[in-house]
């Protein structure tokens, strides 16, 4: 199967709407050792729902504790491109000062002959000092690609853990109603037997 085929399965399967066939090519696709990098989420839930024989019973308070945890990714999430937009700004800022600086020294050209006598000596001068300032810049915006790649990976890995918490929260819907009802069933019962030991 290519990858297009892949990926349209994969959307089906999040949202519960494959067949077993195409769930079983989903399995063989992900029990393959060759599964490309950009599923590679993907292959980790599948390799878990591979090597799980039975589901085990989620613990009381799941839910809860995945939606705090996904609302603090995002708050997260949101304060790195905080960061990055302060970087951008600082960024934009110097580079402000560093033109105004040029328009301005080129503008008084004239009246500043005596710093420099030689023009070739104040241009190479000049030359040396934005150098330096373009290698620092460079040196301080560098740990933004870091911060690139790390909200990219952040992203991926959430919406990853969405489809998988909408279709475990799917398939565990069925098990409400079945509690719901035992618990009826045993409130019923308690209840048939007060009234039989009142009498």
């Amino acid at each position: 199967m290519n990858q297009e085929d892949i990926k349209i399965l994969l959307e089906k399967y999040y949202e519960g709407s494959t067949s077993s066939e195409e769930e079983l090519l989903l399995k063989r696709f992900f029990s393959s050792k060759e599964v490309p990098e950009e599923f590679r989420h993907d292959n980790e839930i599948f390799r878990f729902f591979l090597d799980s024989a039975e589901i085990p019973e989620a613990p009381s308070g799941l839910e809860e504790r995945i939606i705090i945890r996904i609302d603090r990714e995002r708050a997260e999430a949101k304060l790195s491109k905080k960061h990055r937009i302060i970087a951008i700004i600082s960024a934009a800022a110097v580079l402000i000062i560093i033109i105004s600086a040029a328009w301005f020294l080129t503008r008084h050209k004239g009246s500043d002959r005596d710093t420099y006598s030689d023009p070739q000596i104040a241009y190479a001068e000049a030359i040396k000092i934005l150098y330096e300032v373009s290698v620092k810049l460079n040196k301080g915006t560098s740990a933004l690609g870091k911060i690139g790649v790390l909200e990219s990976e952040t992203i991926n890995g959430l919406q990853t853990v969405h489809r998988s918490t909408s279709l475990m929260k799917e398939k565990i819907r069925p098990l409400d109603d079945v509690f719901t009802t035992m618990k009826m069933i045993e409130e019923g019962k308690t209840g048939s037997v007060k009234e039989s030991s009142e009498k």
